[in-house]
């Protein structure tokens, strides 16, 4: 796919539309569009997101409708509907990270997006090109309801600016995986996401790596001022070399397992920090491409350098 020719090539299939018209009239051309045009994203809700069967079962689509009839999530779906009524700024960013990708990675296979309502289940679905966005994720970090599911430092990254930066990352990495090893470390995590964290700020034009990050002006300050200082813990710490998955995760974002150096480090400080290195390293070999960039997988050397 050429997204160089027009401004705005990728449209967003609204597979919830057709979620909220099965769920609350029992629309069977709703449903049948589900399981023929939409055969790969039906398959995957089921059997990945929502785990209640598999797609070929007897009585599954009575399983789906009894599930999405919970009144919490038919309130979702009506919450989503009248959030997303105009996905067109989704589009046209993701058209203009995409377009950006294309040029650098000229073997990137442009994905198929669509939309859908996952019962508060995976933000972002990626799966051979296909990539599913679950709006009832990104409601906007002020949403009541995800007060009684989530914790604080989760419901931050629910808003609506992370849902194109979160689909490129989940795409690229689904695209360039990690390469296999017995023993992940944290440079290499921290090397490996900052990696795609460098090139997306560069896709989709953001100023800095605080902005693809979702840090506030206050976290961005703490970031700059204490930038020698993070890398220092880190090493002093003798964290850079651990697998230990609590660790990394601490670090990744995904846990506050504990605090590192005080409680005003972001959250994801690790991807950060592992960003600015890879800045540093292109700022230095300005003859490596990102079509290079994105093909190491020695980290240690990429450090070395």
């Amino acid at each position: 796919m050429d997204l160089t020719q027009k401004e705005d090539r990728i449209e967003i299939a609204r597979y919830d539309h057709l979620q909220l018209e099965y769920v609350t009239s029992n629309n069977v051309t709703a449903l049948q569009k589900m399981n023929t045009e939409y055969a790969r994203a039906t398959k995957l809700l089921i059997e990945d997101v929502l785990g209640v069967g598999l797609v070929n079962e007897p009585q599954i689509n009575e399983k789906m409708l009894v599930y999405f009839s919970d009144t919490t999530v038919l309130r979702l779906m009506m919450d989503v509907e009248e959030k997303f009524k105009d996905i067109h700024w989704i589009e046209k960013d993701l058209s203009k990270g995409l377009s950006f990708l294309e040029k650098e990675l000229p073997d990137l296979v442009v994905p198929q997006f669509y939309a859908q309502i996952s019962a508060l289940n995976q933000s972002i679905v990626v799966r051979d090109s296909l990539v599913g966005i679950s709006l009832d994720k990104y409601l906007g970090a002020d949403y009541t309801l995800y007060k009684r599911f989530y914790h604080d430092y989760q419901i931050r990254s629910m808003s609506p600016d992370r849902i194109v930066p979160d689909c490129l990352t989940f795409y690229l990495i689904s695209e360039y995986p990690m390469a296999y090893s017995w023993r992940r470390t944290l440079l290499d995590m921290i090397l490996f996401r900052g990696r795609i964290a460098w090139v997306l700020t560069k896709a989709l034009d953001f100023d800095d790596l605080e902005e693809i990050m979702g840090f506030n002006a206050e976290e961005k300050k703490w970031c700059q001022k204490n930038k020698k200082q993070i890398w220092l813990y880190m090493q002093d710490s003798h964290h850079l070399n651990s697998s230990d998955p609590m660790i990394i995760r601490s670090y990744m974002g995904t846990i506050p397992y504990f605090n590192i150096m005080d409680n005003n480090a972001p959250q994801g400080i690790g991807i950060w920090v592992g960003a600015q290195i890879i800045d540093e390293y292109m700022r230095k070999h300005k003859d490596v491409t990102i079509k290079q960039l994105m093909g190491l997988t020695d980290y240690r050397m990429l450090l070395a350098d």
